[in-house]
């Protein structure tokens, strides 16, 4: 898997035109499974990893690389699979998330492919709630998932959604009146993490389950507006990864739209990189927040929302 994460600028290209690499793998059987390349690090055999006491049995071990110490999680496990017995043909992704690296136990690597967020399809509606899926595509005329990691991180390690006390603030939602915040995230552990983190600041929130249909949504929300769509949703916090239209395409369609634009977009995501804010003047949103901290997340928010009622007052 050497070279497996050169040509950084050419996959920075991608981002911007909807399109995305998926690093295909396989856990127990011929199920195939993607993950975003911007997320990995590394790819290797499966090291020697050390088993530490109370550790959650969910991870499989820790591994000392390149002079830091990585978890290393049994994807298939953690899934509701069967454990993955580490062999010849075990690899563990390095990936980060969240502001923090960890390592995945997967039962074999295949290769990069390139496809565009169009053809990377929401799971079925019968997946349910309990679902590890976000989002699922076909390649080769076969089935390949992509999982919900942060929803499988924080089955593992639960992030805090709490606001410190100088942050919370209730009349930030007083002041918008009827107006809403709009949060699109095909993550349901994500989205769900965002509202509770806000809910302290009295805001009222419509969910969008990715890219096309936050637009969608916004733009019927915007035919009974009489000139913006900020006279109904005061902001939009979007991520970027999402099915069918990522966040940077969601946000070049807002910004060039005329009824849409003055919306406040902020790009909240997983993803790492100094490709990142580039990206977000190109595309032309306000703000990026790297998931998750709840403090910085709601700092932003209010200070968007300042902004807008500065600009309604001096109108």
């Amino acid at each position: 898997m050497a070279g497996i994460l050169d040509s950084v600028n050419q996959r920075t290209q991608l981002v911007g035109q909807n399109r995305l690499e998926l690093l295909l793998f396989r856990l127990i059987g011929p199920q195939r499974f993607g993950i975003n390349v911007f997320k990995v690090r590394e790819v290797m055999p499966c090291p020697r990893l050390t088993l530490l006491p109370g550790q959650d049995p969910f991870i499989k071990g820790v591994a000392h690389i390149r002079g830091q110490t990585i978890s290393v999680i049994d994807l298939s496990k953690s899934t509701g699979g069967p454990e993955i017995v580490p062999d010849e043909n075990s690899f563990v992704i390095i990936a980060e998330y969240n502001r923090s690296v960890q390592g995945f136990l997967v039962g074999g690597v295949e290769r990069i492919v390139t496809l565009s967020w169009k053809d990377i399809m929401p799971p079925p509606e019968g997946a349910g709630k309990s679902s590890y899926l976000t989002a699922v595509t076909e390649i080769d005329k076969k089935m390949v998932s992509i999982l919900d990691v942060e929803k499988i991180l924080n089955e593992i390690s639960p992030i805090s959604t709490e606001l410190s006390e100088d942050v919370v603030d209730a009349s930030v939602g007083v002041s918008l009146g009827e107006r809403v915040i709009m949060i699109a995230d095909d993550s349901t552990v994500a989205r769900n993490q965002v509202r509770r983190a806000l809910e302290p600041l009295g805001l009222t929130m419509l969910l969008a389950k990715n890219g096309q249909d936050a637009l969608d949504q916004l733009l019927a929300i915007e035919a009974e507006c009489n000139t913006s769509i900020t006279e109904k949703v005061a902001l939009l916090i979007s991520d970027i990864e999402m099915p069918e239209m990522d966040g940077y395409t969601l946000t070049a369609e807002i910004k060039n739209n005329d009824r849409l634009k003055a919306m406040p977009v902020i790009l909240h995501t997983s993803l790492s990189g100094v490709f990142n804010n580039a990206m977000v003047a190109k595309v032309g949103a306000e703000d990026f927040i790297p998931k998750f901290h709840p403090d910085e997340l709601a700092t932003a928010v209010k200070k968007w929302l300042k902004k807008d009622e500065l600009a309604n007052n001096a109108n």
